[in-house]
């Protein structure tokens, strides 16, 4: 592991992790392991991986295509959950849109939905993404902003992947009825306090996923039992499939290898893990719930006006944060 909080990453240039990566390498290579997989932050910082693989005498991956595929499938199986039939008649928005896992979840997403909301702070980016799916999949829909701001309010699922520290990335109170939001970041964008706001949403982690066999990771996540997260999952699955080479790496990720991937994960009989929201698995108590006032809200337009504004009210009172970490000056 890397003993390194996101923050104190940030505060280094990427030289800081590339060499206590490189140390990692070098001490997984003498304890043979063929592969690492970059988890969690570290496949953030730098170039993704490419310095990395580059330097290191073993394979490297960023674990970024399964967790891309692990996100969609997670987020299907959560707006099923929600009373969705129809999965093309909806419109989906991305938060953090141009980063490396967002930008091929917009592709994908494009391809299966056709409406899509794209949100980033790099114009320039948002605009060239735009043209690469209407390149990709004519006849979509895309909108592009810098800010979520009240577009929020027509999407039926909302995909935040963002960067972001001390930032409030999407303000829920604006929200459809019955909305899910697919939480991608680690450390997380969305505060359970933020989420407690609007009972009717349903916000989940990204899809974790299930290992097959008789599991001892050696560490505790703070996950279940045989339960890893995405990138993790990668590393594991390439290994099992006799695959040590160099996988998933930079900003750009391959469509074609995230769909690869999931026949792979299928192949080895890995599963997605039970949906969780802020460390709880979701139960058919909780989306009940959420359904039923859902369906209220959206049959009172009045009542969900009140209850944007209460929500709003209270979130100024909240405190401005994600990744984790508060805003400051």
């Amino acid at each position: 592991t890397l003993g390194a909080t996101p923050r104190m990453m940030m505060k280094h240039d990427e030289h800081f992790t590339y060499k206590r990566l490189n140390w990692a390498a070098r001490m997984a290579e003498r304890r043979g392991a063929r592969i690492m997989g970059l988890g969690a932050f570290t496949s953030v910082v730098g170039d993704a991986g490419i310095t990395i693989a580059h330097e290191a005498d073993i394979a490297v991956t960023s674990g970024n295509s399964l967790t891309v595929a692990a996100t969609l499938e997670a987020a299907k199986m959560a707006v099923k959950m929600m009373g969705a039939t129809d999965l093309t008649k909806g419109k989906v928005m991305i938060v953090g849109a141009t980063g490396s896992i967002a930008s091929v979840c917009s592709r994908l997403l494009a391809q299966a939905i056709h409406d899509v909301v794209l949100v980033s702070i790099e114009p320039e980016k948002l605009i060239e993404l735009k043209r690469t799916i209407q390149e990709e999949t004519p006849g979509a829909k895309v909108t592009i902003a810098t800010k979520t701001g009240d577009l929020v309010a027509d999407c039926d699922l909302i995909v935040t992947a963002t960067s972001a520290f001390g930032q409030r990335v999407i303000d829920l109170t604006k929200c459809k009825p019955g909305a899910v939001i697919c939480d991608v970041a680690r450390p997380m964008d969305i505060s359970p306090l933020e989420a407690a706001l609007r009972p009717d949403l349903l916000v989940i982690e990204s899809g974790e996923v299930l290992i097959p066999g008789d599991v001892d990771f050696g560490y505790d996540f703070g996950l279940p039992p045989k339960t890893a997260y995405a990138c993790l999952g990668e590393t594991a699955l390439l290994a099992m499939d006799g695959r040590f080479e160099d996988y998933t790496l930079g900003r750009n990720i391959n469509t074609e290898r995230v769909k690869e991937l999931w026949h792979i994960f299928k192949k080895h009989d890995f599963q997605i893990a039970g949906l969780r929201s802020f460390g709880e698995y979701i139960s058919e108590e909780d989306v009940a719930q959420k359904r039923a006032l859902a369906e209220l809200l959206r049959e009172d337009p009045a009542r969900l006006a009140e209850v944007k504004v209460e929500a709003g009210e209270k979130l100024k009172d909240s405190p401005v944060m994600a990744q984790g970490v508060r805003a400051s000056n």
